[in-house]
């Protein structure tokens, strides 16, 4: 199944199934990131049911949610209809359409570990940063849970370190660092007595 499909199909219970994966402190560790200005452009990648805009949207900046599920996001505008300062965007990773140089400020939570090519989804997102934007990443560690490829339709096992820098530093980001959030992603497998529980790292570089 498509990573699109799956999120598809789990839309509507979206939320409740990632309530139970990790907690609200990874958006605050993410957001901590950022230097809250008046009227910034920041996006929201692989924005789901909108888990890191939620923790935005209340801010005079202007947001704009990228996914390529168009149930996520008629999930998330349904949940933020009262919100004017967001943007839905029907995208996928290695064609996001945002034009060159727009943004102050890119997120992507749990994201990375379901496109097929992770450096060429990183490279796509320094484009769309002005120069001095800074991306900030949480995902998963490398991890040995592969119920979560066949359950959870991940493509990737969770990311090396050592990777996550090698490519953020290809893209051409400077300042790069890679540091934990002090938060696990866990979940139960549907069909065994395996359970997960992996470590949550954040990755961070400026243009």
């Amino acid at each position: 199944m498509s990573s699109k499909k799956y999120f598809e199909t789990v839309a509507q219970d979206w939320d409740s199934m990632r309530s139970d994966f990790f907690p609200v402190a990874v958006r605050e560790k993410a957001i901590a990131q950022m230097e809250l200005k008046t009227d910034l452009q920041v996006a929201d990648i692989g924005a789901g049911s909108g888990f890191i805009t939620e923790g935005l949207a209340s801010l005079p900046i202007h947001i704009t949610a990228v996914d390529e599920s168009e149930g996520m996001l008629q999930v998330m505008e349904n949940k933020f209809k009262s919100q004017s300062n967001i943007n839905y965007i029907v995208s996928e990773s290695e064609n996001i359409q945002i034009a060159n140089n727009q943004l102050d400020y890119a997120l992507a939570n749990m994201y990375l570990h379901h496109v097929e090519r992770p450096a060429v989804a990183i490279a796509e997102i320094y484009r769309t940063l002005k120069p001095g934007g800074k991306l900030i990443i949480t995902d998963l560690d490398k991890h040995n849970f592969d119920f979560l490829v066949t359950e959870q339709n991940d493509r990737w096992m969770g990311f090396e370190r050592t990777d996550i820098i090698q490519w953020f530093e290809a893209a051409g980001f400077k300042e790069v660092a890679v540091d934990c959030v002090n938060a696990n992603c866990c979940a139960d497998s549907c069909d065994t007595d395996a359970k997960a529980s992996v470590n949550i790292f954040i990755a961070t570089g400026v243009k």
